[in-house]
């Protein structure tokens, strides 16, 4: 069984990897030659590496146009991310999925959508298919708050509950859908308290301690697996930066500045790293950590940068029509 300590680090890793990739974006993003628009993942990072982490190599996760956390946290792939970003030709999507697209099945990354909601039906599919191959997987779907807004969010969670499907259902509650926040657009209390009513398990967490949400996601999929229905788990956070762009936009009036800093009093890249010199780990082994993490991030963005684009005719392949 893995050490306490060596999750830990694992964990931190996975974080400071997803912060630093993101950080190298807002610094050269204003160059403008990653055309793409970016919804950066600042402030949710514990969530996608908790999840993720606690699911298995070969289950599914799908997740929304704010994509990068996700995709780093389940596929550690950064030549193909920054690849992406640049819209080269070595990205395995060639360029065409950018920022809000992202997909890497081989790692069990499903794709992304720009669409709100949009993937959820989609992996409602993929676990019904799951069940019906009988192949062992469970599938994880990401979306934020604004997505149980839309119609197709009970349309999923309905079908999924009824046909007691093994999927978890992943809300990334920052309590805003873009600019409008959850009071001036739901006609009830708590969502948690309305998905308790259907044949579902339902788990809540404040926190941006990536070990708390983990044990939470593992509880929450060894229900799925043992008891054979879906899970909803509502995790909280707050955003860092504007809904799309790599900028702050408190002055824009629809948002506090004062609850970001209660959240970034307990960020979870220095909370995670506060944790490891508390469990003992010796500062030497952070630092060397971070080393490798830096040295992996710089040498998949300058290698995006350097690279080559695709040839014209690649805009034909792969479009259905």
């Amino acid at each position: 069984m893995q050490s306490k300590t060596d999750l830990n680090l694992e964990f931190y890793q996975e974080l400071y990897l997803i912060r630093r990739s993101e950080e190298k974006i807002i610094k050269h993003y204003f160059e403008d030659e990653m055309k793409t628009p970016m919804h950066m993942s600042m402030g949710s990072e514990a969530i996608s590496v908790g999840l993720t982490k606690a699911l298995q190599a070969d289950d599914q996760v799908f997740g929304t146009y704010r994509s990068h956390a996700l995709f780093l946290s389940k596929t550690h792939d950064t030549d193909d991310f920054f690849a992406e970003m640049y819209g080269k030709g070595a990205a395995s999507l060639k360029g065409k999925g950018g920022s809000m697209h992202l997909c890497s099945p081989s790692y069990g990354f499903m794709g992304t959508s720009a669409i709100v909601a949009s993937a959820i039906p989609v992996a409602v599919g993929s676990a019904f298919a799951n069940k019906q191959a009988n192949n062992g997987k469970t599938v994880a779907v990401f979306f934020g708050d604004g997505a149980i807004d839309e119609g197709v969010f009970w349309e999923s969670l309905n079908a999924a509950s009824l046909m007691k499907l093994p999927i978890i259902f992943v809300c990334e509650d920052n309590d805003l859908a873009v600019h409008t926040p959850a009071n001036a657009r739901h006609g009830y209390e708590s969502i948690t308290r309305i998905v308790e009513k259907f044949d579902c398990m339902v788990y809540e967490e404040k926190t941006t301690d990536v070990e708390k949400i983990y044990n939470l996601a593992r509880k929450a999929i060894d229900n799925v697996n043992k008891l054979r229905v879906p899970a909803f788990l509502r995790l909280h956070y707050c955003r860092y930066l504007e809904h799309v762009g790599v900028c702050e936009d408190f002055d824009a009036g629809y948002r506090s500045r004062t609850e970001f800093e209660e959240w970034k009093k307990n960020d979870p890249i220095v909370l995670q790293r506060n944790k490891l010199v508390d469990l003992g780990v010796d500062l030497g082994v952070i630092e060397e950590l971070e080393r490798e993490v830096d040295c992996k991030v710089n040498g998949s963005f300058e290698k995006a940068k350097e690279g080559g684009f695709c040839e014209a005719s690649e805009l034909y392949e792969g479009v259905l029509g």
